[in-house]
């Protein structure tokens, strides 16, 4: 276990801040564009022409939304797994291993009631050191924090 002065201080957030960076300013840039396009098409354009365009520039952008969602949050009760769908919360003590193998595209947490988890917050493709440190950081605050919810449970 790593000293505790190595710990990354909480509470603590990781995001693929570059995924974020594209896909907020093209969500509405694609809620402008159709909005625009609906507005501004030739008058033989029907109603649910246009009504339709402006559907497809909500989903396209609510698709970019969605995907610019992922990230883990820490704090001193366990993390919350913010992954594209759906989120969850964990206890320190839940989570027995953290995994960033070669080649994944996101950090894995093996958890005490034997499945494992996609922790999508944290990933390569934002730049493998970072990705690496984080999951270090993730690791290390699992062992740490993991070991004093058994603690104090015994």
């Amino acid at each position: 276990m790593p000293p505790a002065t190595d710990l990354p201080t909480l509470p603590l957030t990781w995001a693929p801040r570059r995924n974020r960076a594209v896909l907020l300013p093209a969500s509405g840039l694609l809620l402008v564009v159709f909005g625009g396009m609906a507005v501004l098409l030739p008058a033989s354009w029907q109603l649910n022409d246009r009504i339709m365009l402006s559907f497809l520039g909500l989903v396209f952008a609510g698709v970019g939304l969605m995907l610019a969602r992922p990230r883990v949050d820490a704090d001193e009760q366990g993390i919350t797994v913010v992954n594209f769908l759906r989120t969850r919360r964990l206890q320190w003590a839940e989570i027995v291993r953290v995994n960033l193998r070669q080649g994944d595209p996101w950090v894995t947490l093996d958890l005490a009631d034997g499945t494992s988890l996609a922790a999508v917050g944290i990933q390569p493709g934002g730049g493998r050191d970072q990705a690496v440190r984080a999951a270090r950081g993730l690791r290390d605050l699992t062992e740490a924090r993991g070991a004093t919810a058994a603690a104090e449970v015994v």
